[in-house]
């Protein structure tokens, strides 16, 4: 394994890099084939030249080069630490953001665009500032949320406000992705004490344990439902079709200091807002043919418990926890139903010195939503394939 080492910026994050570029034995140009991208675009992530604006193209390198779990948080890791120290160097220039086209590389020239994509169709949007998330042990790529706390509800509870793919009509494909838009800057923390909250959190609505661990539940029919998503367009493929994570769901969070203080996360709890029969919609699985998944470090909520709670998993301990700008943390956690349609959302708990607070954590500002899906018909998209086929025994 890749030995760990206190990040220091895009240097490390290269050399991460390269190490495992060069344990998979594969050359450059037959990397960049598997990957999608020029082969002039990998040599520049690999020699620290260029930093990715997104994780996705990362991770599927890491997944091609066969990055352990242990190698992918720490290269997620890295990766935040560089991108955070590319914005400020980006804005200490210019005083605005870099552009940044479709592969996630900001100022790459056209003629270093993913093979296969035209120059011309892809679209371009400001950087967003300091954190965008994603996290190892998906097997594809998501969609990243970048939020900040501010204040909301009822007796100055915080909530976490996102930026997510807008919802569309359903269609047989979903909608281009929108241009992203800036991080939402952290409000005082009002129930405590008047100064800025000292912490950001990235979530991952729908991460993929393996190709074929999502499974969605859909209100239409398998003619009016298009190709199932990779997990980096699952948030506006759900949004598209109205569609709910069947039986379980598995999000993950980010959680970053503003600054170089240390900030303590004191405690996560999940709080149910619904909880009703389960949907009585079709099951459509996002892949097939997968092998199992590999158990990872987690957290779990059983939401059929009358009072549930987050419960330390697989080795993982538990709260408390501590970040700080330089020491981000990256937390997964699953909950899973079988028996109702259940909304829920997260709360943080945190300190630093003499000051606490609490951050809501959602969808957007909308709960989460899972409901049970056994029992429901079931369709898988092959391989190869051009239409969803009944599950059988489904």
């Amino acid at each position: 394994m890749v030995g760990a080492t206190e990040p220091d910026g895009a240097g490390d994050f290269a050399r991460l890099l390269q190490d495992l570029k060069s344990r998979s034995g594969l050359s450059y140009g037959s990397l960049a084939k598997r990957l999608h991208m020029s082969t002039s675009t990998l040599h520049r992530y690999c020699n620290g030249t260029a930093v990715p604006n997104e994780f996705a193209p990362v991770e599927r390198l890491a997944r091609a080069c066969r990055a352990t779990p242990q190698e992918m948080v720490e290269l997620h890791r890295r990766w935040i630490l560089a991108d955070a120290a590319r914005g400020r160097r980006a804005d200490g220039a210019t005083g605005t953001a870099p552009s940044a086209d479709s592969s996630g590389l900001v100022g790459m020239p056209p003629e270093d665009a993913p093979e296969g994509e035209p120059a011309a169709a892809r679209p371009r949007r400001r950087r967003t500032p300091l954190i965008a998330s994603a996290a190892a042990l998906a097997l594809l790529t998501s969609v990243v949320l970048v939020v900040g706390p501010r204040l909301g509800g009822a007796g100055g509870d915080r909530r976490a406000a996102g930026v997510t793919a807008s919802t569309a009509a359903t269609t047989n494909s979903p909608p281009a992705s929108p241009p992203a838009s800036p991080a939402a800057a952290p409000a005082p923390d009002a129930s405590h004490d008047s100064g800025p909250v000292p912490l950001t959190v990235g979530i991952r609505p729908y991460v993929y344990a393996n190709p074929c661990s999502q499974h969605f539940l859909v209100q239409s029919g398998p003619a009016q439902v298009g190709p199932p998503a990779n997990e980096h367009d699952a948030p506006r493929w759900a949004a598209a079709y109205g569609a709910v994570s069947s039986g379980e769901q598995r999000i993950a969070l980010t959680v970053q200091g503003t600054g170089a203080e240390t900030v303590v996360l004191e405690a996560l709890h999940v709080r149910v807002t619904s909880r009703r029969a389960p949907l009585g919609w079709n099951d459509f699985s996002m892949g097939v043919g997968c092998g199992g998944s590999v158990e990872t470090k987690s957290f779990d909520i059983d939401l059929d418990r009358g009072s549930p709670t987050v419960t330390a998993t697989h080795g993982q301990r538990d709260f408390p926890y501590k970040v700080s700008k330089s020491d981000p943390e990256v937390f997964y956690v699953t909950a899973h139903t079988e028996a109702h349609d259940v909304r829920w959302d997260l709360s943080l708990d945190w300190s630093s010195g003499g000051r606490r607070g609490t951050v809501r954590i959602d969808n957007d500002n909308t709960p989460f939503r899972t409901s049970a899906g056994a029992g429901r018909p079931g369709y898988d998209y092959p391989l190869g394939g051009g239409e969803w086929i009944k599950r059988e025994g489904g």
